[in-house]
């Protein structure tokens, strides 16, 4: 990978990481917002800054032409999981949301191989699979019994995740070639004005914390909108399969910052699961070079 890639695979890592970190300060029921405006102001900013990119682009049309699959993808990427994620981060740790999404790769193998892609039965990916399988089953049942988080919500992120491995797929075989940022911009659109509503009806009347204002702005300027820039500009360097392994540098991110910054405790169930989640995840999206060349 050129050092250009290799700054641009690092920045989205961060960007992708580091939303948790805010998700958990803008939800703060003393001083945040819901989940629903939160998804709202953050899609609204992502799509302004990925729609004027996209109509200068000139893909924006091929987006909108096809409304059928960007318009289920949007449910399955973004309405659901982000509000899903956001609820959830008010009774888990950030650290521990971001360890579960890094479970995308074993559902998105798993999808694969339920439409028919062969390699899935390779024995290293099998392998990959049953690992973080067991990493997620120690993760839940320790974090649920011994470290006393929301058995609830946990399941929120686990939902999420599933949504987001096979809302790729799905748009990926029904509007292929049409850029991701057209796509994605939107497919955010849309969200901003799905939760709109939800946003109005749930306006708080208490006071919001600076720190929470902050995080939505960041969230929809650096994880909604820049992220999704960077990481298609990424795919056209490396592709989408390499590209794609920028899950467990997120994931990193992820419990990094939010035991640096939020003072957040390394647990038991993250100290056993992170690895193996990871290193399944690893194996399980890893296809032999020889059906990669093929």
């Amino acid at each position: 990978m050129s050092r250009r890639g290799w700054l641009l695979f690092f920045m989205t890592g961060l960007l992708w990481g580091i939303p948790y970190l805010f998700i958990k300060v803008a939800v703060d029921p003393d001083g945040g917002f819901s989940p629903a405006i939160v998804v709202c102001l953050r899609t609204a900013i992502g799509a302004a800054i990925l729609l004027p990119w996209a109509i200068r682009q000139k893909t924006l049309g091929d987006a909108i032409r096809g409304i059928r699959y960007v318009a289920p993808y949007a449910v399955l990427e973004m309405i659901g999981p982000w509000i899903l994620i956001g609820t959830a981060e008010q009774k888990i740790s950030s650290g521990l949301a971001g360890l579960l999404v890094a479970s995308v790769p074993i559902w998105a193998t798993i999808f694969a191989s339920l439409k028919g892609d062969k390699t899935v039965w390779q024995r290293k990916r099998l392998f990959g699979i049953a690992i973080g399988f067991v990493g997620l089953v120690l993760v839940v049942g320790i974090e649920s019994i011994k470290g006393g988080s929301d058995p609830l919500s946990i399941l929120m992120v686990l939902v999420a995740s599933i949504a987001y491995a096979y809302a790729v797929m799905f748009v990926q075989s029904g509007l292929p070639g049409v850029s991701g940022v057209a796509i994605n911009g939107v497919a955010m659109l849309i969200t901003a004005i799905f939760y709109l509503p939800f946003t109005v009806a749930q306006w708080p009347s208490h006071h919001i914390d600076q720190s929470a204002i902050w995080s939505v702005v960041a969230l929809g300027i650096f994880s909604s909108g820049i992220a999704f820039a960077i990481f298609f500009t990424l795919v056209d360097i490396i592709g989408v399969a390499r590209a794609s392994l920028v899950t467990y540098l997120n994931t990193a991110f992820a419990v990094v910052l939010g035991v640096i910054i939020l003072g957040e405790p390394i647990t038991t169930g993250i100290i056993i699961g992170l690895p193996l989640v990871l290193f399944g995840s690893y194996l399980a999206s890893r296809k032999s070079e020889a059906k990669i060349n093929a």
